[in-house]
């Protein structure tokens, strides 16, 4: 069988090549069988028993017309195969209205069916050991790891790996003494004799010193002051006490309720930055490169993330971009500024001849990233950008 004819069996003769579907010879074949549970399942729903004849012989026909897939009649089997017996024949029947690409498909039945996403829970996991070394997991707060992902990579030199930086950090904070821990009583410690400051400082607990680090946080906050984007029809809202539902993003990555909003109001850790559409961002044009700090305020307003598709960096924690490059005549004001991870800032495509791993452009005033073939695809983990907030 040629390659075409291949794809010709996969695709526009996908249905009938499924007529004769026998589970135990494709299992004998070799196939691997999820792949032979789930063309079992496109089997059953087109070629199986069924009061709903009309609708399984309509649906037998769209999607010879259409010419689906076996792996979009699969998806489409899959995603429907909780709903009632009547919901699935209307929805089946609705998504092959149409022929279409398998991520277009995809997108559709998010559209149709919405999934149910259950929050995370706070948890810590670890793995079982494997050739010495193990994995821990943990799902908490996002202002707590915000914090800490901002600890491990203050120091990190850009130039080699951030992974193994970040977890040598990570150990190093964890074998730190804390208030009042003698070092001697670790197994890494050394077993030589302590020097007297040492031992001094291990056992006295009511010494200055130890009250000094038990005031200091061991993982300081991610940045003093994150700035709260905050919409001024919801700033009024909230005022009038009608904001707890109302969700407000941070320039750190992370959100906060109305309600916390009014706690960190006045407070000193959070600035609050209330705006409304207005003319005269400031501009420095090519008197510096660096931009000041009322630039990075207003870049990190605008793009509270790394403007990267899947990219979770908070801007706070990102470097400022250059959308035009400075050595390609690029303007250092806000119109030109973008907040870019470490990672992200080094392999955008500064030059935008060069369509190797996508560049950040400004679209509507929101920098966005735009594909190598001139897709602009937003950054949808943090939806809180001003623009977005303000104009949709």
């Amino acid at each position: 069988m040629t390659f075409s004819a291949l794809l010709e069996a996969m695709s526009g003769a996908a249905l009938d090549s499924l007529v004769g579907f026998d589970r135990d010879a494709a299992l004998a074949a070799g196939l691997e069988p999820n792949k032979v549970r789930s063309w079992g399942l496109v089997h059953s729903a087109y070629f199986g028993p069924t009061k709903f004849t009309r609708k399984q012989q309509e649906a037998q026909a769209k999607a010879r017309a259409g010419r689906f897939s076996i792996d979009q009649l699969v998806l489409i089997e899959r995603r429907i195969s909780h709903l009632l017996i009547d919901d699935q024949w209307t929805t089946r029947l609705q998504l092959l209205s149409r022929p279409c690409t398998y991520d277009a498909l995809a997108r559709r039945i998010r559209q149709l069916i919405p999934t149910e996403q259950k929050p995370p829970k706070k948890q810590m996991s670890f793995s079982a050991s494997k050739a010495g070394l193990r994995r821990m997991s943990v799902t908490a707060d996002e202002r707590d790891m915000a914090d800490l992902e901002h600890r491990l990579t203050r120091d990190i030199d850009p130039s080699k790996p951030v992974s193994p930086q970040m977890l040598d950090a990570f150990i190093d904070l964890l074998r730190s003494a804390a208030p009042g821990d003698n070092p001697a009583n670790h197994p890494t410690a050394s077993t030589g004799t302590a020097s007297p400051a040492t031992s001094a400082t291990s056992n006295c607990d009511n010494s200055p010193a130890t009250s000094d680090s038990t005031a200091r946080p061991r993982v300081p906050y991610a940045n003093p002051r994150p700035i709260i984007i905050v919409p001024l029809d919801a700033h009024l809202k909230i005022l009038r006490g009608e904001g707890d539902d109302i969700r407000l993003g941070l320039t750190d990555g992370t959100t906060m309720t109305g309600a916390e909003y009014l706690q960190a109001r006045y407070g000193k850790e959070i600035e609050v930055a209330l705006f409304a559409p207005q003319d005269g961002a400031v501009n420095l044009y090519r008197e510096a490169r660096l931009a000041n700090q009322k630039q990075r305020d207003l870049a990190r307003i605008a793009m509270p993330i790394c403007p990267v598709p899947g990219c979770r960096h908070g801007a706070d924690s990102c470097e400022i971009h250059h959308i035009n490059a400075w050595k390609h005549g690029g303007e250092t004001n806000i119109a030109n500024l973008a907040p870019l991870c470490r990672y992200h800032n080094r392999v955008n495509d500064d030059d935008p001849r060069r369509r190797k791993r996508g560049r950040i452009e400004m679209v509507r005033g929101t920098p966005t990233w735009v594909s190598p073939r001139g897709y602009p695809i937003p950054n949808t983990l943090h939806p809180f950008a001003a623009m977005q907030l303000l104009f949709g």
